[in-house]
C-alpha cells in the first residue's frame, strides 16, 4: 500500500472480525472514527457530527459508509487498497437509513444484535439503534479487543520502534530536568524532544517534582524543581502509523536521595524486575500483577502501590489487555503491555518504573531500554 501503514493493515482483519461477532452471534458490527476503525481497515478518519462507518454485517460484504465530500480520502489511504465497497452519502441524505438499507439487503433480514464501538458518539450510536429498530445494541469490544490484543510481526517491530524513539527521549533528560525550572519548562522541552525523536504527537507529558510524584497522573504545574526531589517522568505519544509509546523513570536531581528513599526503590525496581521476568504464554494477566504487588506488600509498602500493574498498547495508549487482580485472561504471544508498578507516598514523593513489553513464545521481549534504576541527575 501507498501509505506508511504499509503490511501493517490487511482485509484479513475485517474478515476476522465478521468471524469473531458471527461466533458470538452477533448481526452486524458498526465502527465508526477512533482506533478500531484504523485497525480493522487503516482508515484514521476524523470524528465529527457526519457519520463515517465501517459496517460487517455477519453475512454480505462489508462497506464504509462515508461522507462524499470525504470519499476520495479512503481511495488515497490504506483502506482504498481493500477492495471495500465505499457508500458515500450527500448532505441531504439520511446516512442512518442508507447504513439500515444495506445491513438488511445483506443479512436478508432487519439484524437483531448491533455492536458499536466503545468509544462511538452518543449522536451515531443512538442514530444507528433508530434506524434498527427491535434490534439491541452492544458493544463491539468482545470482537475486536480480541484481535487487537494480539500484536503481529509487523506491529511489534512499530511498538518496538516507538519504545526506541521514547528511550532516546529519556536519554536526554539531563537537558531539561534541572534544578530551578518549573515542571511546566521541562514539559514543554520533552513534549518537542518527543517529536523530534520520531513521534508525530504527543499523548503526554508527566513531570511530577517532589510531593506531586505521589500524583501517578499528575498534570503538569509551575512547580519549580528542588535539589534533592524525586521526579517521576511519563512520556509517551503517537508514530505515523498510530502506534504508541509510554515509558516511566524515576530521577533523584540534585544529588543521591537518603538511604530510605534508596531502601524502598530497590523493592520497586525488585517487584518491576520480577513482574516482567514472570510474563510468558499462558501466566494470566493477574499473576503478573500479583507478583509485582506481593514483593511491594511484603515489603511493607503495598498501601502505597495504589493502581494496576499495567495496561495493553497498541493503536491505544491505554487498550487490553489489563494487569489487574480479576483479571484471569492467559497471556498470549504477541500481547503487548505495560509492566510499571509504583511506590507513591503522599505529601512527599514517589516512583515509578514502567517498561512496554511483549509476551513471545520464549517469554517476554523488552521494549524500552535504559537504567531502570534511580537515575541522579546533577541539578
Amino acid at each position: 500500500m501507498a501509505d506508511s501503514t504499509g503490511a501493517l493493515v490487511t482485509i484479513d482483519r475485517v474478515h476476522a472480525a465478521r468471524a469473531v461477532a458471527a461466533e458470538l452471534g452477533i448481526d452486524v458490527l458498526v465502527l465508526t472514527p477512533g482506533s478500531d476503525l484504523r485497525y480493522l481497515c487503516g482508515y484514521h478518519a476524523h470524528a465529527m457530527e457526519r457519520l463515517t462507518a465501517l459496517v460487517v454485517p455477519r453475512s454480505g460484504d462489508p462497506l464504509l459508509v462515508v461522507p462524499r465530500l470525504e470519499a476520495p480520502m479512503v481511495d488515497a489511504g490504506p483502506a482504498g487498497a481493500l477492495g471495500l465497497e465505499v457508500r458515500a452519502w450527500d448532505e441531504t441524505d439520511d446516512p442512518f437509513a442508507l447504513l439500515a438499507t444495506e445491513v438488511t439487503a445483506r443479512l436478508g433480514s432487519a439484524p437483531t444484535r448491533v455492536a458499536v464501538g466503545a468509544r462511538t458518539w452518543a449522536e451515531h450510536a443512538l442514530g444507528v439503534h433508530r434506524a434498527l429498530p427491535g434490534s439491541t445494541l452492544e458493544l463491539a469490544t468482545p470482537v475486536v479487543d480480541r484481535l487487537r490484543m494480539v500484536k503481529t510481526a509487523p506491529e511489534v517491530e512499530e511498538l518496538a520502534a516507538a519504545g526506541a524513539a521514547i528511550d532516546r527521549v529519556h536519554a536526554r533528560m539531563g537537558e531539561w530536568l534541572r534544578v530551578g525550572r518549573t515542571e511546566a519548562e521541562i514539559g514543554a522541552d520533552v513534549a518537542a524532544a518527543i517529536l523530534a525523536e520520531g513521534h508525530v504527537g504527543v499523548d503526554f507529558t508527566i513531570v511530577g517534582s517532589g510531593p506531586n510524584g505521589a500524583s501517578p497522573h499528575h498534570e503538569l504545574s509551575g512547580r519549580v524543581v528542588q535539589a534533592g526531589d524525586l521526579v517521576v517522568v511519563d512520556i509517551g505519544g503517537e508514530t505515523a502509523t498510530g502506534y504508541r509509546s509510554d515509558c516511566t523513570r524515576t530521577y533523584a536531581v540534585g544529588g543521591e536521595p537518603g538511604p530510605d528513599v534508596a531502601e524502598w526503590y530497590a523493592v520497586l525496581q525488585d517487584a518491576q524486575e520480577a513482574a516482567v521476568a514472570a510474563v510468558r504464554p499462558g501466566v494470566t494477566a493477574e499473576q503478573v500483577d500479583a507478583v509485582a504487588r506481593d514483593r511491594i506488600t511484603a515489603a511493607g509498602w503495598g498501601e502505597h502501590f495504589i493502581h494496576r500493574t499495567g495496561h495493553g498498547i497498541g493503536l491505544d495508549t491505554h487498550e487490553a489487555p489489563y494487569l489487574v487482580a480479576g483479571n484471569d485472561l492467559p497471556l498470549e504471544a504477541g500481547m503487548a503491555f505495560s509492566v510499571e508498578p509504583g511506590i507513591y507516598l503522599a505529601g512527599r514523593c514517589g516512583a515509578r518504573i514502567e517498561d512496554i513489553v511483549v509476551c513471545t513464545d520464549e517469554g517476554v521481549r523488552t521494549l524500552n531500554e535504559g537504567p531502570r534504576g534511580l537515575v541522579v541527575l546533577p541539578g
